[in-house]
């Protein structure tokens, strides 16, 4: 029995940084197939046997218009993909992605790191996952990190209070490019998206192999969010991330060029 065609891109992070956005405006293009639900959450699913894992379930996530399981049997002429953001941050998901197909092609939409920590925890908040406020969160509640700490997931990896650790960008990046080849991987700014989608969706396209958008595509929220009437980012907590992230923005330019910088 032939082996199931593979997914071939993957839109990996950052969390609160446009990729539902980006996802909706894929969804509307005949000529990229999508799994069926957003996040799938596979490869950084821990409970998995990574030492012999099965794709099986993998592929059932996408459509085959030849009536089985399995990403679109056309291959690359129609590019099958989908969007999971924790998996630029989340460990060992990068490595799992290549030992998969080492010829994915990887998307990474950064968005400011200190506005996307901000909205992180907005949604953390109305969610009432975290009832603590920012300021803490973003300090003493850094040490909360250490609860989950194993030796196969180091300190700095929770799912729910990584309002600070998902923001270091630069050390992501060098993480995936050790992985990765520089022209498997597209990184964007949020903002570029947002303020102009149809250049923004023209570069996604030609990074897939297919040409330019013919339309431009109707606008759409590239952040969305809960708002909390009785909290805003302080200028404090602002500065306070901004001279905690200056080391890795820097490295950040470094890898992957200035434009790349949250800011």
């Amino acid at each position: 029995m032939a082996e199931a065609p593979r997914v071939n891109f993957i839109i990996a992070g950052v969390q609160k940084g446009g990729t539902t956005a980006l996802f909706d405006y894929l969804s509307d293009m005949d000529d990229v197939a999508l799994s069926r639900v957003k996040e799938t959450h596979f490869f950084d699913d821990d409970a998995r046997d990574w030492a012999a894992p099965d794709y099986g379930p993998y592929h059932a996530l996408f459509d085959d218009p030849a009536g089985g399981p399995g990403p679109d049997p056309k291959g690359p002429s129609r590019p099958c993909g989908e969007a999971t953001p924790i998996y630029l941050y989340w460990p060992n998901c990068l490595e799992r992605i290549c030992a998969y197909n080492p010829a994915m092609r990887l998307i990474v939409l950064l968005r400011d790191p200190v506005e996307r920590a901000w909205s992180q925890w907005r949604m953390e908040h109305v969610r009432g996952h975290d009832p603590h406020p920012f300021a803490w969160c973003i300090r003493q509640g850094r040490m909360r990190l250490f609860e989950d700490a194993t030796p196969d997931r180091p300190w700095g990896a929770h799912r729910e209070f990584s309002y600070v650790e998902r923001g270091f960008y630069g050390e992501q990046l060098e993480r995936l490019f050790r992985l990765f080849p520089r022209d498997q991987v597209l990184v964007l700014r949020s903002e570029a998206l947002r303020d102009d989608p149809f250049a923004t969706l023209s570069a996604v396209r030609a990074f897939l192999g297919l040409p330019a958008a013919r339309r431009l595509p109707a606008a759409r929220e590239v952040f969305v969010g809960p708002r909390l009437e009785d909290a805003a980012l302080t200028a404090e907590d602002a500065a306070f991330l901004r001279a905690l992230y200056a080391r890795d923005q820097a490295r950040l330019a470094a890898v992957a060029g200035d434009g790349a910088a949250g800011r």
